[in-house]
């Protein structure tokens, strides 16, 4: 048979792209601006101010390590002071009581701005953070995908992550630090209290920790989107997918190769006219003829039923002529190409058959032995759906890890060195907000360098090709209260003399708005460039 001609959805995907030192110019007033739109949600001036300078720091790039003191020695150097300014910072992230869901919800409106489109795609994956000791809030010994290790487990924290990704790009929208069962004991009652985990805690799995996110997210609909993506580690959880289509959005979930369903199709009649296959049909058993024993209450399959068949299986029984290429983007590895089939089937609810699935077969084309040769998936999408929009959703499950890649690798996602259970949320929240960042500064260079590369124009963006200008406006320098700490309380931070603590800040960047905002194009970023160390450093108060 000669090879065939793959489809090609690249374009339909997200791209990485770089920043580079020459497009710096300006970038400390765009995150002025930036962090003036969140302001106003931070209660207290020494909040405001600490929510400045930590941005700053997880965006600077000669940081080795981001944590609060090499932040600190870096953004004001070693003088007398540092001690007093490091511990402000370190109560500002770890312990003081300003409202990460404010935050994370102006959050999730400006990325609906910048990146948002109807079909978009919400992204459930976990990450994980290898931690030294036992005292740091949700520590266990458990697999931490970050070591590559399985054997033995490694001692770490858990997070599980909610992302959205469309044809303009991607970022990250919310995150759960998972508990361990083991925390609920009697043994680490004392470490709950050192901790500050609030009281009423429940534990809660980590498909179950994803399906809250997608439904308080789903609560305001700030951000287009119609589809849910993620692996196999929730793919395979049936709770989870039922929360999804009961809240309104489709799922392309991947799932285990000896996942079990009704095929509604013969495996050589998945082409379209087909042969179709019998549907189970299910039965309560009549009672006994001797009238002894309960009667039976339990729906069964009946016997006369079709099988229930492996995904595995029964894909190496599809007819060749039944596959079709197509040619899409998968992260830094750059286009793959793959064949793709998919059938009507019934999936399987409590070993009885459940809604009815589109099932979705990824068969590998290259030599590529990392790769495993089928990936499989379903979805609830409807029957008339496409091949090709399953295929691009299935391309859209990778910015996610893209994102973690970036944030770990140039933001400091994992470099905390926090015990507490706030710290560990304020720190998540504030990264995000970074990475978006650098994702609306690549769409707008982008813009500046000519004009929009994929993704047409963000919502009430201008129109035309006009290069924007980087807008100018709060203060740079970055001002440390010159007053001692009082021993009495915990170390706060100052207000200072920083323009862009005030969210009447003359000038803010708001997509869509009123003030010329520009336009916000293409794609965000793989190789990040944060503030770079020929940047003027902060002016000390």
């Amino acid at each position: 048979m000669e090879p065939m001609e793959p489809i090609d959805l690249s374009g339909e995907l997200p791209v990485v792209q770089k920043l580079t030192a020459a497009d710096v110019s300006g970038i400390l007033e765009e995150l002025a601006a930036y962090h003036a739109e969140f302001a106003h949600l931070f209660k207290r001036p020494e909040q405001r101010l600490g929510a400045e300078i930590y941005l700053r720091g997880l965006l600077t790039a000669d940081v080795p390590r981001k944590n609060v003191e090499a932040m600190v020695l870096r953004l004001f150097g070693a003088g007398s002071d540092a001690d007093r300014r490091v511990r402000a910072l370190q109560q500002f992230i770890g312990e003081s009581p300003w409202d990460d869901q404010a935050i994370l919800a102006l959050h999730h409106r400006l990325v609906g701005q910048s990146l948002g489109e109807a079909d978009g795609v919400f992204i459930l994956d976990g990450s994980d953070f290898p931690k030294q000791g036992r005292h740091s809030v949700g520590v266990a010994r458990q697999w931490c995908g970050a070591t590559g290790k399985k054997d033995p487990p490694q001692a770490g924290q858990a997070g599980v992550f909610l992302g959205y990704a469309s044809r303009k790009g991607y970022t990250l929208l919310d995150r759960r630090l998972y508990l361990p069962a083991s925390w609920f004991d009697e043994e680490h009652q004392a470490l709950w209290q050192a901790c500050q985990i609030p009281t009423g805690t429940e534990f809660r799995t980590k498909p179950e920790l994803a399906a809250e996110m997608v439904e308080q997210l789903l609560q305001a609909r700030p951000i287009p989107g119609c589809w849910v993506a993620c692996d196999e580690g929730f793919g395979d959880n049936p709770r989870l997918l039922d929360r999804v289509t009961a809240a309104g959005l489709w799922y392309l979930a991947e799932v285990a190769k000896a996942t079990t369903v009704w095929p509604l199709v013969e495996p050589d009649g998945v082409e379209p006219g087909g042969k179709e296959r019998a549907r189970p049909t299910t039965w309560v058993p009549e009672r006994a003829a001797s009238g002894r024993g309960r009667a039976p209450t339990k729906e069964r399959v009946q016997p006369a039923s079709p099988a229930k068949l492996r995904l595995d299986g029964f894909s190496e029984e599809i007819a060749p002529s039944a596959w079709q290429r197509f040619r899409l983007l998968e992260g830094a590895k750059g286009p793959l190409v793959a064949d793709f089939v998919a059938f009507r089937a019934l999936a399987v609810r409590n070993e009885l058959p459940g809604p009815e699935v589109w099932v979705l077969i990824r068969r590998k084309v290259s030599d590529e032995e990392a790769e495993p040769k089928n990936k499989f998936y379903l979805s609830n999408a409807p029957a008339d759906t496409p091949l090709a929009e399953l295929v691009r959703v299935a391309g859209m499950r990778w910015p996610i890890e893209s994102a973690f890649e970036e944030a770990k690798g140039e933001l400091g996602l994992d470099q905390y060195e926090l015990r507490f259970w706030r710290g560990w949320h304020h720190h998540m929240t504030l990264t995000i907000l970074a990475h978006h960042f650098l994702v609306r500064l690549q769409r707008l260079l982008n813009q500046r360098e000519g004009g929009p590369k994929a993704g047409g124009q963000a919502p009430g963006s201008r129109s035309g090709n006009t290069p924007p200008r980087l807008r100018s406006g709060a203060g740079a320098s970055l001002a440390w209260p010159d007053s001692a700490p009082n021993p009495s309380r915990p170390a706060q931070l100052g207000p200072g003399t920083s323009t862009a603590s005030s969210h009447s800040a003359a000038t803010v960047y708001r997509p869509g708005g009123d003030t010329g905002a520009p336009l916000l194009p293409a794609a965000p970023q793989g190789c990040l460039l944060p503030i770079p160390s020929q940047t003027t450093p902060p002016t000390l108060g």
